[in-house]
């Protein structure tokens, strides 16, 4: 006895379209250009196979019964789909990858990465996009672990790894902002180390997925409050439950409007400059087959106003 396997072919989900749309066996075998006897024995196969009647045996004329109208159904959308996976295939063949995964850290606005990705659809590639939220050395991880072919965000003090390459996204500058009702908003400033080491800090966990990760302008001792992303570190802050740095153009707009008050503080301010990684192409060309989706993006970030606008940057 044949599997539901064997039976449920492109070919089988054609006949029985065929049989529905001309209403008999004789109609169907006419159009398909095969003798009736030939159907009916393919369509008791399939019968039996999947053990359900597919047409109804009341009336002469060939009418789907409920599971067999689901079959036709299911069975519409699939050879549909398989039409599309073979458009896909032939467009990867013409140098598309087919997923394209983009490591994106923490300090980056994501905004402005779904607005690239919306013009990347635009394109209607057969590639398939995956954005992956990392901070600190995770983003960098993803990249030489081989789980993302492009990471942007890449702080400088991890761009020394063999096999990559990198281009300079730009900087951010950080403040020492906490809020209003924060005790150390109220005490004379500029602020020493020793103070702030008493008081709870935010920090935004390292994705890395071995070891214990990377702190930036953590002090030794220092309690902190690990939050998932960014916008938690501040929101943390804006309801005065830590102090610690945070980048200017994350932190401007709360600060004018008085939601967060700037301290001074007895440590140089702190300016980081982040870069934007991908693994070395082997093609001795420049660009090997199959990287078409990656050349977009890399083209896209040549481009020094949407490396500032992913930074926040206004000027």
């Amino acid at each position: 006895m044949s599997s539901a396997r064997d039976v449920l072919t492109p070919d089988a989900l054609f006949m029985l379209n065929a049989i529905a749309q001309n209403g008999s066996f004789a109609g169907a075998a006419r159009e398909i250009g095969v003798v009736p006897s030939a159907l009916s024995y393919r369509v008791r196969q399939m019968e039996e196979a999947l053990d359900v009647l597919l047409f109804s045996r009341s009336s002469r004329q060939a009418k789907l019964t409920a599971a067999g109208r689901e079959l036709l159904t299911e069975g519409s959308r699939l050879l549909l789909d398989m039409d599309s996976i073979a458009h896909r295939v032939k467009r990867v063949a013409t140098g598309w990858e087919s997923q394209l995964t983009i490591a994106v850290d923490a300090i980056i606005d994501f905004s402005i990465l779904m607005e690239l990705s919306a013009h990347f659809f635009a394109l209607n590639p057969p590639t398939r996009l995956k954005l992956r939220n990392e901070t600190l050395s995770g983003t960098l991880a993803a990249l030489t672990s081989g789980q993302a072919d492009l990471a942007v965000g890449v702080s400088d003090s991890f761009s020394n790894s063999a096999g990559l390459r990198f281009a300079p996204l730009g900087e951010v500058e950080f403040v020492f902002a906490v809020a209003p009702q924060h005790p150390l908003a109220q005490m004379a400033q500029p602020l020493s180390d020793s103070l702030i080491q008493t008081h709870r800090a935010v920090a935004v966990a390292d994705t890395v997925p071995q070891g214990l990760g990377l702190t930036v302008g953590l002090l030794a001792g220092q309690d902190v409050f690990t939050v998932p992303s960014m916008h938690a570190k501040l929101d943390a802050q804006l309801r005065g439950l830590g102090a610690v740095f945070l980048p200017v153009p994350l932190a401007k707009p709360y600060i004018d409007q008085g939601l967060l008050c700037v301290c001074e503080v007895m440590r140089p301010l702190r300016l980081a400059t982040f870069s934007y990684a991908w693994r070395e192409n082997p093609s001795p060309k420049g660009q090997a087959a199959g990287d078409k989706a990656l050349q977009w993006w890399l083209q896209q970030l040549s481009h020094l106003k949407t490396r500032k606008a992913l930074l926040r940057q206004t000027t």
